[in-house]
């Protein structure tokens, strides 16, 4: 986690600083996030719109193209949501524009004031490829309350649902985990299954998960979804663990914040280079973080669509003149988890983009 001062440092234009004693500066009470009801459907139509214009690019090879149409269709639509933001969790630096970078000031500048974690297209390249399990993604918290992983990409996770909170010892081996939540449920180790992203970097990871007997659901790219499936009780997967992406480590944690269960997160530097940069920040590489130390306080939302079919959400699915989304929205102070279905017509919608091809032929 950032020290007290660092984190004052970094967050100086996140919170306010103003007297609260002094009626005069204070000005109009900000909304707080905990009373916004509608911003959760709100944000919806951010990743649908992202969700649309990527989809477009299914099967055609081009990852770049999929997430600059993902990323060109959300921006708009946030920008017309009632909320403060800073982006904490962002794509990249300010001059890789057309990114949603990190520090970027994001919303209508009136709403309550919130940390960002966005992820207009977790999956470019499986959309690209035409392959399951690409989502867009949103969460937010209250503003100040994200851990920001800073130089660090990747992070080693652990997510399970509720039931297993107090079944899993993050410490563990994975052969006594594996067992001890096949004990928990009164099943075999061959009954447990493991998401795990397909890396040669889990290839031994891999093997001792088998050797229990375990089943595993490898990931093609992209781990957020194993996340997500981990936490949904409907869902085969009893635990997503593996290193994948850090930023996905914090979207992860608002889902817990929702859901119920539990993520464990340590950064896992690439090279002593990031690890140092990491240390110079006030980060702990081989520090095990928890889900309150992803995300701080009891206020989280999370909203996703799905771009390419999967267990989690239906793709997009396109007719004549119509687009049809599948969306889950969260919040978690009320615990209300909500599937969204929406027909979209594509010749009226203000939220959904023209076509390339109408484009080109326009031209």
């Amino acid at each position: 986690m950032l020290d007290d001062d660092l984190d004052h440092d970094l967050d100086r234009d996140r919170n306010p600083t103003t007297d609260p004693d002094d009626d005069a500066s204070r000005g109009p009470q900000i909304p707080s996030l905990d009373d916004d009801r509608i911003l959760a459907l709100e944000l919806v139509r951010a990743t649908e719109a992202a969700a649309i214009a990527s989809a477009r690019f299914l099967g055609r090879g081009d990852e770049d193209e999929v997430d600059g149409a993902a990323t060109d269709a959300m921006r708009p639509v946030l920008g017309t949501i009632q909320m403060r933001g800073v982006v904490v969790i962002g794509e990249g630096e300010k001059d890789d524009s057309p990114m949603i970078y990190a520090a970027e000031h994001i919303g209508s500048g009136q709403g309550p004031l919130v940390d960002i974690a966005v992820d207009p297209i977790d999956g470019a390249g499986l959309t690209a490829k035409g392959l399951p399990n690409a989502i867009s993604v949103i969460a937010l918290a209250d503003r100040g309350s994200m851990y920001d992983p800073g130089p660090c990409v990747y992070m080693d996770k652990v997510v399970v649902g509720p039931s297993l909170v107090d079944v899993v010892d993050v410490g563990a081996p994975i052969e006594e985990t594996v067992r001890a939540i096949a004990r928990s449920r009164g099943e075999d180790a061959g009954d447990v299954t493991v998401a795990l992203l397909d890396r040669p970097r889990h290839e031994d990871l891999a093997r001792r998960i088998r050797a229990t007997g375990a089943r595993i659901m490898f990931l093609l790219d992209g781990d957020l979804v194993g996340a997500l499936l981990a936490l949904t009780d409907e869902s085969e997967i009893d635990m997503a663990l593996g290193i994948g992406g850090a930023p996905e480590g914090v979207i992860a944690a608002c889902a817990v914040k929702c859901l119920g269960g539990a993520i464990y997160g340590k950064l896992a530097p690439r090279n002593p280079t990031e690890a140092r940069q990491a240390r110079d920040l006030g980060l702990r590489p081989d520090h095990v973080m928890t889900t309150d130390e992803l995300v701080r306080g009891r206020n989280a939302y999370l909203v996703a669509t799905g771009v390419t079919g999967s267990e989690l959400l239906r793709g997009v699915r396109f007719s004549r003149d119509t687009a049809v989304t599948h969306s889950l929205s969260m919040r978690s102070s009320s615990g209300a988890v909500r599937t969204i279905e929406t027909k979209h017509r594509l010749s009226t919608s203000m939220l959904v983009p023209p076509a390339p091809d109408a484009e080109l032929d326009a031209g």
